[in-house]
């Protein structure tokens, strides 16, 4: 074999390598029940959920708990996934900024003892710079 075809085939094999790797970190976007589901197999794989927070009338949001003068690194909201499921969430680590002007919520993480264990909190929020448009930010809890 010719240096080229054997550099040829060691640049391929690196890639094959490359994209084994990052598609094992992968997840998958799913709604409650499915989480449910998939913690009921002994699946541990991180998923994402898509969901609405909960909320009154006049857009308050329900079902939240943060006390930082207690636990600082404790959130627990209600997300309510794109088939209407309502499913606790706990993030272990502080409440985001702007987590209330959020529009739309996208949680990292698994169900575990009976709530969503969040790893990774993403929002989306209206701009507070231009009309109409979204604006989205991402949280990342400490890992235990």
């Amino acid at each position: 074999m010719k240096k080229i075809q054997i550099f040829g085939l060691i640049i391929i094999a690196v890639a094959i390598g490359i994209i084994v790797s990052t598609a094992g970190d992968a997840s998958t976007y799913v709604d409650f029940t499915k989480a449910k589901e998939m913690a009921q197999e002994g699946d541990a794989e991180s998923i994402h959920v898509v969901g609405k927070l909960k909320k009154d009338a006049a857009g308050r949001i329900l079902e939240m708990e943060y006390q930082p003068q207690i636990d600082p690194n404790y959130f627990v909201f209600t997300l309510i996934d794109n088939n209407q499921v309502e499913q606790k969430v706990v993030y272990k680590n502080s409440k985001p900024q702007d987590f209330d002007k959020s529009e739309q919520v996208v949680v990292v993480g698994k169900m575990k003892d009976g709530a969503f264990t969040a790893e990774k909190i993403l929002m989306k929020c209206p701009s507070k710079y231009e009309n109409g448009k979204m604006e989205e930010t991402e949280h990342t809890a400490a890992k235990s």
